[in-house]
């Protein structure tokens, strides 16, 4: 988790200085540029910045040791950032595309000023640098499979697709189709409530135990099966919990171990599953005798 913490810092340093320029270059290019669609793009920025803000402090809270109150840490807070994230950018669409609504239903559109040229360039500019974030964000998100990281890298890619609609609206008025910059306000708005429904709907299922991705399961599968001692894997579950992974085995050893002996694979095993599989943070092993014929899998409770 310090290493989470370590790129999420600095990640969201970098995000917060450029967002921050983005958010002033792309309010003045607006406002000077006469184009409502690049303000409202602007306001998508502004979000960026509270978003990092929430990034922050969900992975340094997912950070902090177990306690008796959390004994198996804290790692699903980075999940209620990410939930805290989507419903930000899902309340920036729905503002933007109501705006964009309303100048069409009430015909204010028609009185829109027609854009200046530095209205195209922030747009242009807007789109490749918020399309380097998303690529820079994305990647340092994978590096520690950060949920919260993924989901601000998201809010990036939505930027610089909203800026896309920006760059439509400018033409569109500079080509006397005053419309279309309400109507880039509606795809923003669009692109935005996709990318929120995204995020909260991975959040939600890293909160609800769902397993970890195939490849993961079937390579521990494979690495269990293989290990010396084991006779084969009888079951194997896993579950995300937040961004860390939890499993839980039945392995069969042969039944005329002695105990000492079946401990000591299933300590070996665990032991390997830790060292060969860094995202696995907490692993249950519990051992069947195999008689040659079948599995004996005793129920004390019975």
């Amino acid at each position: 988790m310090q290493d989470l913490q370590k790129v999420a810092v600095k990640v969201s340093i970098v995000t917060l200085i450029v967002n921050a320029a983005l958010v002033i270059f792309k309010t003045l290019a607006g406002v000077f540029g006469n184009s409502y669609a690049l303000i409202s793009d602007a306001i998508h920025s502004a979000s960026d910045v509270f978003s990092t803000v929430i990034v922050l402090i969900g992975v340094k809270i997912a950070a902090k040791k177990a306690d008796k109150n959390h004994p198996f840490g804290h790692e699903r807070f980075e999940c209620v950032a990410a939930l805290l994230l989507a419903v930000v950018l899902f309340a920036t669409g729905a503002g933007v595309g109501y705006s964009g609504v309303n100048n069409i239903v009430t015909g204010e559109y028609k009185n829109f000023e027609v854009p200046g040229i530095i209205a195209v360039v922030a747009a242009a500019v807007s789109i490749v640098v918020k399309e380097g974030m998303f690529w820079y964000t994305y990647s340092s998100a994978k590096k520690v499979n950060s949920s919260a990281l993924k989901a601000d890298a998201w809010h990036h890619r939505s930027d610089s697709l909203s800026s896309i609609g920006s760059l439509v609206g400018v033409v569109g008025g500079l080509c006397g189709v005053k419309i279309l910059d309400s109507i880039a306000c509606i795809v923003i708005c669009i692109f935005i409530l996709v990318a929120a429904v995204q995020i909260f709907i991975d959040a939600i299922k890293k909160m609800t135990d769902e397993a970890c991705d195939e490849k993961t399961e079937k390579e521990i599968k494979e690495f269990i099966s293989g290990f010396d001692g084991v006779v084969k894997l009888d079951s194997l579950m896993t579950r995300m919990f937040g961004n860390r992974i939890y499993v839980i085995a039945e392995i069969a050893c042969d039944a005329d171990l002695p105990l000492i002996e079946a401990h000591a694979i299933a300590e070996a095993v665990h032991n390997g599953i830790e060292e060969h599989f860094p995202l696995v943070k907490h692993i249950t092993i519990h051992v069947n005798p195999f008689n040659g014929e079948e599995e004996v899998n005793k129920d004390l409770t019975s």
